[in-house]
């Protein structure tokens, strides 16, 4: 008996590309004797929240982390923080955030920020890094009540610089959200596509920086503050381009630099003076920063 036997086709199934959907949810709330606690969490990989111990006399401190080493194209992830009546924290990123090369779809990043009355939060971030061909679309939300005070920022890296490699095109839209008791207050968006390296050596747009910031302080105190901000910028021998100003209730302070290093610095600089001056906090960051 004779069978006969013809090649088949392989009929495995294409893998399906893994998108990341990654959440991290986190609320405060002060007790009857003044202590803030953890009241919700929620965290879905990769992020994952960690909760070191702070030095005696600073705030509750928590990390957010993201396990897969940064973003590809169509991966998301958002983070929520609130801090309940009379709670205070300081939330920051344990590492820089990577947003690699993408072959058409956006990484997205998602940030919504709530203090209640008279409380105080600190949103930390580290360095966003774009990989040349790069797609970031993030989005920072912040709602603060009626005598509740914030101070959140963002870092963005144009390239991997350690490589000589710059963010040369894709893609990049930071958009900023303000509402003070819910009713919006100020907006920005920074959006750079396509020929990107032309647009940022262009003397009235980046001048060849290869990095900027962006950091908002809201509080019932903010307009007289634009001083104390002022103030600690100019106490700095630094390359790196500063500016602050006083924004609809919003206090804006802004960094640009040749030098990505320095500019990271700088900005630590001034969050250590800004939150001892603004809020009688110590002059220091979390120990994760310098590592």
């Amino acid at each position: 008996m004779y069978a006969a036997i013809s090649p088949s086709k392989d009929e495995t199934p294409t893998p399906k590309p893994i998108i990341v959907d990654g959440r991290a949810r986190l609320s405060f709330v002060a007790d009857a004797d003044g202590m803030t606690r953890l009241d919700d969490l929620f965290q879905r990989d990769p992020q994952r929240i960690l909760f070191p111990n702070p030095p005696k006399d600073d705030i509750t401190q928590a990390v957010i982390v993201t396990t897969s080493g940064g973003l590809v194209g169509g991966d998301q992830i958002s983070v929520e923080i609130e801090t309940g009546e009379h709670a205070q924290a300081l939330v920051m990123a344990q590492a820089a955030e990577k947003i690699y090369r993408s072959a058409g779809a956006d990484s997205q990043i998602n940030v919504r920020l709530e203090a209640a009355p008279n409380s105080w939060l600190e949103y930390l971030p580290q360095e966003t890094i774009l990989f040349d061909g790069a797609r970031l679309r993030r989005s920072t939300a912040i709602d603060v009540a009626e005598g509740g005070r914030l101070l959140a920022g963002e870092m963005m890296v144009f390239g991997r610089l350690g490589h000589g490699e710059q963010f040369r095109f894709g893609s990049a839209h930071d958009g900023w959200e303000v509402s003070q008791n819910g009713h919006l207050v100020w907006a920005d968006a920074l959006h750079l596509k396509d020929d990107i390296a032309a647009v940022t050596s262009k003397p009235a747009c980046f001048n060849s920086a290869v990095a900027a910031a962006t950091g908002v302080y809201i509080g019932v105190d903010a307009e007289q503050h634009l001083t104390t901000a002022r103030d600690i910028f100019a106490a700095r021998d630094t390359t790196t381009l500063t500016g602050a100003t006083f924004v609809n209730g919003v206090l804006v302070m802004r960094w640009l630099g040749r030098d990505a290093f320095a500019l990271r610095n700088d900005f630590g600089a001034f969050w250590c003076a800004f939150r001892n001056q603004v809020a009688e906090l110590p002059a220091a960051l979390p120990r994760l920063w310098n590592m």
